[in-house]
């Protein structure tokens, strides 16, 4: 074998294949850490995926069925002029997809990040090899990712049969869903992280952060109707600002550029901003 099929890890056609070498594999890990480790969590995923599909799926269907086709019919009957012009079904089916994918975040960088460092200490196998603290944070992050687009998609596909994606553009909800996910579960991951005992923190996150988001974020009725005292919620709200750019692509809903400008910005700015406390809560943590 060549020096350059060496450090590729391929060899000459007709060659006995043999397992890479320790420099070969360490070269590899140096340089695909994230996502070797992100195939890893994906296969755990795998272990229970319909539970992930029931709870990131069945959940907001259900709700997307019960408030879209039960409270519909009372609510349409006043009119859609207080709902952009469109059925309330139309109006909700975005924010219930934004949402999900919130909720999805809560779950997934909470307590499996706890899990990495105290329960099982998964996160300390991987970094006994080149894989370092960063890579592992990132491969966690990939993989989360991969379920936010699947779970999406999926949630999408059932929005469109229900005819309340009218927009050819609706698609787009997909990965702004997935963004939303991100900007709140990448600070609330860099959180788990420095958390060293579990006192019920990640229940006050759910019952007193979580919850309130999705109550009065715009999310069954328009943020500008809720009272001054909780609209400001909205104003900080991941799933605000997701679900405004939703309503964009999946109805066509109507606001000044500068606005959109201004949701995408806080969206990114929120998941720029988790990725570099994680990263630096992961490499504390893990001593490098």
């Amino acid at each position: 074998m060549t020096e350059q099929a060496a450090l590729t890890g391929t060899a000459a056609p007709g060659a006995p294949r043999r397992a890479h070498s320790p420099a070969v594999s360490a070269a590899r890990a140096r340089r695909w850490g994230a996502f070797y480790y992100a195939e890893q969590v994906l296969r755990v995923m795998k272990g229970y995926g319909w539970t992930i599909v029931m709870y990131g799926v069945g959940q907001p269907v259900a709700y997307l069925f019960a408030m879209g086709v039960g409270l519909a019919t009372l609510v349409d009957t006043r009119g859609a002029a207080g709902f952009g012009g469109v059925s309330y079904l139309a109006f909700i089916a975005p924010a219930l997809l934004i949402s999900a994918a919130v909720m999805a975040a809560a779950n997934e960088f909470t307590f499996p990040v706890m899990d990495g460092f105290k329960w099982r200490r998964v996160y300390y196998g991987p970094h006994a090899s080149p894989l370092t603290p960063e890579q592992i944070a990132a491969g966690q992050i990939i993989a989360v990712t991969v379920r936010f687009l699947l779970q999406s998609a999926i949630y999408f596909a059932v929005v469109a049969l229900f005819g309340a994606s009218p927009s050819g553009w609706g698609w787009l909800s997909v990965p702004v869903a997935t963004l939303a996910g991100l900007s709140f579960g990448l600070p609330l991951m860099a959180y788990a992280a420095s958390i060293k005992n579990d006192k019920g923190q990640f229940a006050m996150v759910m019952r007193f952060i979580v919850m309130p988001l999705f109550l009065f974020s715009g999310t069954f009725f328009p943020l500008e109707t809720l009272p001054l005292g909780v609209r400001w919620v909205g104003w900080i709200s991941p799933i605000w600002h997701g679900t405004e750019l939703g309503r964009m692509a999946t109805y066509g809903y109507q606001e000044p550029p500068a606005v959109t400008a201004v949701h995408l910005l806080f969206l990114v700015a929120l998941a720029v901003a988790g990725w570099i406390l994680t990263k630096r809560q992961f490499a504390k943590r893990m001593g490098s």
